[in-house]
């Protein structure tokens, strides 16, 4: 994994403070069904289904709409975080960790793909969708929990060594 593609190590400290309270927010919004509304507003969209949002079906594509924007924020702040922690340099960047790096998304795809693959093979209608909704997750988490975790472990061994 080439370097210039990773932002400076300060991000990281930038990521876990914007990630852990998306985290939680996106658990509270899990709690109560997806549809917290916390936040209202009126926002542009591309298009909008009146069979989902249930609301009037004369919404024209490319319109301003009232909406609930919580699962948004909670979203959009979720995968900046999870691009700042995952995708911030280390203090000390060699080629271990970016073996490691490039072994732990490998292995978060891999993860990822296969909890997707049961998914299609066990869940329907709209407990399918809720699994869609975890999915577009399951990457970022799994790659940020194996990679610091296996970097836990090494750091872990070497200060035992001493």
């Amino acid at each position: 994994m080439t370097q210039v593609l990773l932002l400076p190590n300060r991000y990281k400290k930038i990521g876990w403070l914007i990630l852990i309270p998306a985290t939680i927010l996106g658990i509270y919004i899990i709690s109560k069904g997806f549809s917290a509304n916390l936040i209202q507003a009126k926002v542009f969209s591309f298009f909008s289904d009146p069979l989902i949002s249930n609301k009037p079906p004369d919404r024209a594509p490319f319109s301003m709409i009232y909406v609930d924007i919580t699962n948004t924020i909670a979203g959009v702040l979720f995968l900046i975080g999870s691009i700042f922690v995952g995708f911030s340099k280390e203090k000390n960047e060699d080629e271990f960790i970016e073996k490691l790096r490039l072994s732990s998304l490998l292995w978060a795809v891999w993860v990822s793909n296969i909890l997707l693959l049961i998914g299609f093979l066990f869940f329907y209608e709209l407990s399918f969708l809720n699994i869609m909704i975890y999915n577009m997750f399951t990457v970022q988490i799994i790659f940020i929990a194996r990679f610091n975790y296996i970097l836990y472990l090494n750091r872990k061994g070497a200060a035992d060594e001493k």
